[in-house]
């Protein structure tokens, strides 16, 4: 049989149809606007995500025999708020993960309500892109809106709605709202009364392994597909594409170097970071996982290249750093071109330069940001270290990891093996194993992730290599708590 992974992204949707040995039988990729209608916002239109989404599916279907496909599941976004009326209509724009607008909702959970209650309730503390402080801003600013709504959702979940007409979502993704009691795997009954939502305008929960329905007889027959196709509910980005490097089990490790970046940690119980600086999760195989998020990755490489050289030959650009250079570059970049999530939790960070003179060159400014982002990387390593976490190795996935260079430096700053997978396809490529889980296919996800998937190559760190970048990153990391008052006071 065959499996349909789909991966709802910020710029982009994409689809993989699949077998039963993961081999990869089609895929169909299409882009769909980015809207930012204020200072820090950030929002899109679900019917833009399903309008492309749809256009995809007729293209893979066309491919192949529509009986031979059995299931579908998505990845997709996480954090952003889809809200529709009794009518299943999208009331407004979906406010997207990387909106900051939020930050006063967001000082004022972690203040007023506390970080140590809201850990109680959520086992997170509020940052400014998750769910909750959307709804609180919503109230405050749209009232109307807020009041019409029936139906809170997630980016993914609008897509699974669409297919299935059920409202539902997973318990990855709902980990991401600060509206989940992740611990107990059920909505908090408080954290819904302080953002005066009941439960029942909320999604029902599922494993991201279990099918939620199947498809609505009027899509079927759209798409010419079997009307028995199981629909799966899927994963939040993150943990959908743990699923695809193989990232299940107990005190394994995935970094993500897409357009945010993430370090993530898979743990068989729910770990609270008392500090905040590390999410605490559920997993999409059934379990538990730590995660800091960058909101700028490979995100500030492309507004290097594209923004300020005008250029989009990437590797042109990389071959012009010798390795000779690697660990003496005297200029450090901070990261922050959206503010910063984990670990700092600072929507007032900006990235800069420190450390420039009369002799910098572009290269070491090119080369100031790949580390810059090795750097923020290594926090969230460090954070999760302070909890008695501390991987050996790692999987590494997403388009920055496809730099030799890059995952070199990756390797040395955080001073462990980086493991490439041979399918380098991300939350796609994880949903469609959470489609063949749904159908029966596999016994588990950890069944499934074993036998699908394999690793192609490692690289190993530099002794060297590391002593230098250790100096470094000490360095980097003294920059941000002297510049945290002014980034506030530039606001």
């Amino acid at each position: 049989m065959q499996y349909i992974g789909i991966d709802l992204g910020t710029s982009a949707v994409k689809l993989l149809l699949t077998d039963e040995t993961g081999a990869i039988l089609a895929s169909a990729q299409a882009d769909y606007p980015l809207h930012f209608p204020g200072p820090g916002w950030s929002e899109q239109d679900p019917a833009d995500w399903w309008d492309q989404t749809a256009a995809c599916l007729k293209k893979l279907i066309q491919q192949t025999d529509p009986k031979q496909i059995a299931g579908i599941s998505v990845g997709g976004q996480m954090h952003g708020l889809v809200i529709l009326d009794r009518n299943d209509r999208v009331i407004r724009p979906a406010i997207l993960w990387n909106d900051n607008r939020t930050a006063v909702q967001t000082d004022w959970l972690n203040r007023e309500i506390g970080k140590e209650n809201l850990l109680k309730y959520t086992a997170n503390i509020a940052f400014a892109g998750f769910t909750a402080p959307k709804l609180l801003w919503l109230r405050a600013e749209e009232p109307e809106n807020f009041s019409a709504i029936e139906k809170i959702m997630l980016p993914k979940d609008y897509l699974t709605f669409r297919l299935t007409g059920v409202h539902c979502t997973d318990y990855s993704d709902a980990s991401g709202t600060l509206l989940l009691d992740v611990k107990r795997r059920r909505w908090s009954q408080e954290m819904l009364g302080i953002c005066g939502i009941e439960e029942r305008q909320m999604p029902a929960l599922f494993e991201s392994y279990e099918p939620v329905g199947t498809l609505r007889a009027e899509i079927a027959e759209a798409f010419g597909l079997p009307a028995h196709v199981k629909v799966a509910a899927g994963a939040g980005d993150n943990a959908a594409a743990a699923i695809g490097t193989g990232t299940v089990g107990e005190m394994q490790c995935n970094i993500s170097v897409g357009t945010s970046g993430t370090v993530f940690l898979t743990a068989k119980n729910c770990m609270v970071d008392p500090n905040g600086a590390l999410h605490s999760f559920a997993h999409a195989d059934g379990n538990f996982h730590l995660m800091g998020c960058m909101l700028s990755a490979a995100a500030c490489n492309r507004w290097w290249m594209e923004n300020i050289l005008g250029t989009s030959d990437y590797d042109k650009a990389q071959k012009r750093i010798s390795t000779e250079r690697l660990g003496t570059n005297p200029v450090i970049f901070l990261p922050y071109l959206m503010g910063e999530r984990s670990p700092h939790n600072d929507p007032y960070a900006r990235g800069c330069f420190v450390g420039m003179s009369m002799d910098t060159t572009r290269e070491d400014m090119m080369l100031a940001v790949l580390e810059g982002v090795a750097f923020g990387l290594r926090d969230n390593v460090e954070a999760a270290k302070a909890l008695g976490v501390t991987p050996l190795s790692s999987r590494v996935c997403g388009g920055g990891a496809k730099s030799e260079l890059w995952r070199k430096i990756l390797a040395n700053v955080l001073a462990m093996p980086l493991e490439r997978v041979e399918t380098e396809e991300g939350p796609a490529y994880g949903a469609s194993i959470l489609a063949a889980t749904a159908c029966g296919a596999f016994p588990n996800v950890k069944t499934a992730a074993d036998r699908l998937v394999k690793v192609r190559d490692v690289i190993e760190p530099d002794a060297i290599l590391m002593e230098k970048y250790e100096k470094k990153y000490q360095l980097f990391r003294s920059v941000y708590p002297k510049l945290k008052s002014l980034y506030r006071d530039m606001s």
